[in-house]
């Protein structure tokens, strides 16, 4: 029995692409930044921002933040701005649109 070259087929797609295939079908993609801002926060508000963070959440580009300190909520209001460009360069592209403090 002789070993042939191993070839792919035409409709074959890597790995790589099945999953963010995959991914995009399942709309996955949003839970998934949702967690990586999550994974991340510390690192992208700091530790003080971080630990007075009680939830936060990603629905259709809306960042919604809840803390447990009230100067920080109103502090956090007046930076808004800079949190969406913020998380936007770390990504690269728009995630986030807007921000709503409760």
């Amino acid at each position: 029995m002789s070993r042939g070259n191993y070839h792919r087929e035409s409709n074959e797609q890597s790995l790589g692409d099945a999953i963010q295939q995959f991914i995009k079908t399942m709309g996955l993609r949003p839970k998934m930044i949702e967690a990586e801002i999550i994974a991340n926060w510390e690192e992208i508000v700091g530790n003080m921002i971080a630990k007075h963070t009680l939830d936060l959440s990603l629905n259709k580009q809306k960042l919604t933040l809840r803390f447990d300190n009230a100067s920080l909520k109103h502090e956090m209001s007046y930076a808004k701005t800079k949190l969406i460009e913020n998380i936007n360069n770390r990504f690269g592209k728009q995630i986030i649109n807007e921000v709503v403090i409760l």
